[in-house]
């Protein structure tokens, strides 16, 4: 598995987009994955050569070492110890939620008792030669060996994914999801967009000026506000709008329903932001901002991290009298 998850990530980059080909990915990945994390900021700043150095590593972590991984020995262990080092490099600079972490836990299967016994703390090491006695028993022994041909069998599609031009980045084969396709970011985004949800009391939405703005519990949002460490946490609100960002609202209709629950200050939605800018009524009109974001330079005169353009409105304002909300509502079955 760990071997599947590793090449499927390294052949993915390769096919899905020219920067992992010219080197240059990480000059735009620490800005634009969806949720920045403290060090983000110092990693995309650094020299051009450690950002080629970086997908050079990259390529190496999952183009190259997994192959060692089905070697045995001391080539596994070497294997999965660059791997758990590359899974932490990722870790070092941005939130991607829990992936880096189940990919370590994978990488433990890759070093034997010697190798865990000088690296484990003392008092859990101890622990082991009192532990009960885990002999394989006949039916367990029939179990496993069944298990791995029905995991064998299984893994022919994706592996033939893996191998096919058109390799699909994450999909599942068969109906009970047993044995998927992985890969992470085939391609790179080489801007930043947000989506900031905005609330006004104004009785004329068109020149209200008493805008406010959601807060993020961990998007970008003040450009103030230092990014926050939120993984292996992943709050669903801010991925999901890091993608709805990158389209209209034809594909993510979900946020109609968002800015129906915020136009009524329903206590679940607004548990999913960073705070409530109208605690005592719900607004009158809510809308979407769309704005690119971009790193501040270290040391910058305003001391903010973020830098951002307002590029126009995803969303216009809507009030719950909206007849074009409530018709897009029922369309999807989420009011009657």
């Amino acid at each position: 598995m760990l071997f599947r998850v590793m090449l499927g990530a390294g052949l993915i980059k390769l096919r899905g987009d020219s920067c992992w080909r010219d080197l240059t990915c990480l000059d735009f990945f620490f800005e634009t994955q969806p949720m920045p994390n403290p060090l983000s900021r110092f990693f995309a700043h650094l020299p051009r050569w450690f950002h080629v150095g970086g997908v050079l590593f990259n390529h190496f972590s999952e183009l190259l070492a997994p192959w060692f991984l089905l070697l045995g020995g001391p080539w596994r262990a070497a294997a999965g110890a660059v791997t758990a080092f590359f899974q932490a490099t990722l870790i070092a600079g941005g939130n991607l939620s829990w992936l880096n972490y189940l990919t370590i836990a994978l990488c433990l299967a890759c070093f034997d008792d010697n190798i865990l016994t000088k690296v484990l703390p003392r008092a859990l090491t101890r622990m082991v030669p009192s532990a009960p006695d885990a002999a394989p028993r006949a039916g367990r022994r029939v179990a496993v060996q069944a298990l791995a041909v029905v995991v064998g069998l299984l893994s022919v599609p994706p592996i033939l994914n893996m191998l096919s031009p058109a390799q699909a980045m994450n999909a599942s084969f068969e109906p009970f999801h047993l044995v998927n396709t992985y890969g992470a970011f085939g391609s790179i985004g080489k801007e930043r967009f947000d989506l900031i949800f905005e609330g006004s009391n104004s009785d004329d939405p068109a020149t209200a000026t008493d805008w406010k703005e959601y807060p993020f519990a961990a998007a970008p949002w003040d450009p103030a506000r230092a990014p926050v460490q939120v993984a292996p946490y992943q709050p669903h609100l801010d991925w999901q709008l890091w993608f709805a960002a990158m389209a209209d609202v034809r594909y993510y209709p979900w946020t109609l329903n968002l800015v129906w629950k915020l136009l009524h200050n329903d206590p679940g939605t607004l548990s999913l932001f960073g705070g409530n800018p109208f605690p005592d009524h719900p607004p009158r009109y809510v809308r979407a901002v769309l704005y690119n974001y971009k790193f501040a330079k270290p040391g910058n005169p305003e001391h903010v991290y973020w830098t951002r353009d307002k590029l126009g409105l995803w969303l216009p304002p809507l009030s719950v009298d909206s007849d074009q909300l409530k018709e897009a509502l029922r369309q999807e079955g989420w009011l009657q």
